[in-house]
């Protein structure tokens, strides 16, 4: 499951008022968008705009306020070549009888 943050805030930059109207208007577009805002800025070099988006994503309150859902964990098969095999009390090693006669 892919996880998605429920508020989402982009800034970004834009050298004339158009291109921030554009940047608005594209944004416009996404049915989340809940506000946003174009701030003239002033430096030495000139003016810009910074645009701020915001965004929120619904989700049900009973889907976030839910227990998670446990899976039963699947059976526990050892994977294709491998060997199974058991460690004795006096540290030698026994290997499955099943398994070695099928290589």
């Amino acid at each position: 499951m892919a996880i998605k943050e429920l508020n989402v805030k982009e800034q970004h930059y834009a050298d004339t008022r158009e291109e921030a109207e554009s940047i608005v208007e594209e944004a416009k577009d996404d049915v989340y968008l809940t506000s946003f805002k174009i701030s003239e800025k002033h430096n030495k070099l000139g003016t810009y705009f910074l645009v701020d988006l915001a965004f929120s994503y619904d989700t049900p309150k009973e889907f976030m306020e839910s227990k998670p859902i446990k899976k039963p964990a699947p059976a526990e098969e050892p994977p294709k070549g491998q060997i199974e095999y058991s460690v004795n009390q006096d540290g030698t090693v026994s290997v499955n009888q099943d398994e070695e006669d099928e290589e």
